[in-house]
């Protein structure tokens, strides 16, 4: 069984108002990539995928505008791909989705979310994930009202093997300080926004730990944007919503290696999952921001996993059409987690 994260960059704007492909020679939203070429690079990379489940990041929206379900089942049927199914949670209005695409003679996927409906008032602990959480984020005895800007999608699956778990599909993002009119006003925006971010991250944890006391099963995974290394907040709040989703040591921790990796150092070469162009400086930034963690379950069953870097992943390097796909696609780069799929006695 082979479960994928792919953020796709601009992936809304590929679609008309039917949510069919444009694909065509006009510019895409990505810098000097027509619709076309982005078009065809997607298919090639998720041909090269050939994954029976992708939870895809900045899916095509859900709006006045375009339909997820139907773009994505449209792109599928273009691309001629097994995974030709889609499945939604609740849309934001962000115009970034976050919708899985699966390949129902392997799997069945449902929006399954959990919680408690908790109402513009809010509520404590782990609610559903498309109210309001209540929580102190500066210590100051008063509780702050936090809304994810992208709720999480909650899944119940169960594979054609037989085997049933939980999966939660996330985009944590913490927004660009707009409005900010001087130095002083960016640095705030931005620690208000950080921890915004790391609220969120406490929120999805505490709904990992509600599954992991009831035994199931879990996969968590999609772009956390935020890790080890990667900002200037860092040793202000001590710890990053990767740290915070992961959990503690233990048995109730989730696994990544590639997360466990860029933890365990802060000096030398670690995995990165995007590729993004700092015009100020002239520059290519690479960063780790893809994630798929597993809880206890999963490392039973020979997981494998692999991040499909252009120019770090050796089989992706010597094949120069997918190499050059994946740089065309999207400023991220998918990864895969292979598991074997049996069910348990």
């Amino acid at each position: 069984m082979r479960i994928a994260t792919y953020n796709v960059e601009w992936f809304s704007s590929l679609f008309d108002g039917d949510n069919r492909l444009y694909n065509d020679e006009e510019w895409s939203s990505r810098h000097d990539v027509t619709r076309a070429r982005q078009t065809a690079a997607l298919v090639r990379v998720f041909r090269a995928l050939d994954a029976d489940a992708v939870m895809i990041i900045e899916a095509p929206d859900q709006g006045s505008k375009h339909r997820t379900v139907a773009a994505l089942e449209h792109f599928a049927a273009h691309a001629g791909l097994r995974a030709r199914e889609a499945v939604m949670g609740f849309a934001n209005d962000t115009q970034q989705e976050i919708a899985l695409l699966y390949d129902p003679d392997r799997l069945d996927a449902r929006h399954d979310p959990r919680g408690k409906w908790s109402g513009p008032e809010g509520a404590t602990g782990a609610p559903r994930f498309d109210g309001v959480l209540r929580i102190d984020l500066d210590i100051d005895a008063r509780e702050d009202h936090v809304v994810f800007s992208k709720p999480p999608l909650e899944l119940a699956v169960k594979t054609a093997g037989g085997f049933t778990f939980r999966m939660i599909g996330a985009h944590l993002k913490s927004k660009a300080p707009h409005g900010a009119r001087n130095a002083a006003e960016v640095l705030r925006f931005g620690i208000a926004n950080r921890r915004k971010q790391l609220a969120q991250a406490i929120w999805l944890r505490g709904r990992i730990e509600e599954h992991l006391d009831e035994g199931e099963p879990l996969i968590v995974l999609g772009d956390l944007n935020d890790g080890p290394g990667l900002d200037e907040f860092e040793d202000l709040f001590g710890r990053s919503s990767v740290e915070i989703v992961l959990g503690h040591e233990g048995p109730r921790a989730l696994f990544d290696p590639h997360a466990k990796q860029a933890l365990s150092r802060r000096l030398g070469a670690m995995p990165t999952t995007s590729r993004f162009w700092i015009r100020p400086e002239q520059r290519y930034l690479q960063a780790l921001l893809d994630y798929i963690m597993v809880s206890d379950a999963f490392r039973q069953r020979n997981p494998r996993w692999r991040i499909w870097h252009p120019l770090d992943d050796p089989s992706c390097w010597k094949d120069p059409e997918l190499r050059d796909a994946l740089v065309t696609a999207s400023d991220h780069f998918p990864v895969t987690l292979d598991f074997e799929d049996w069910k348990a006695p």
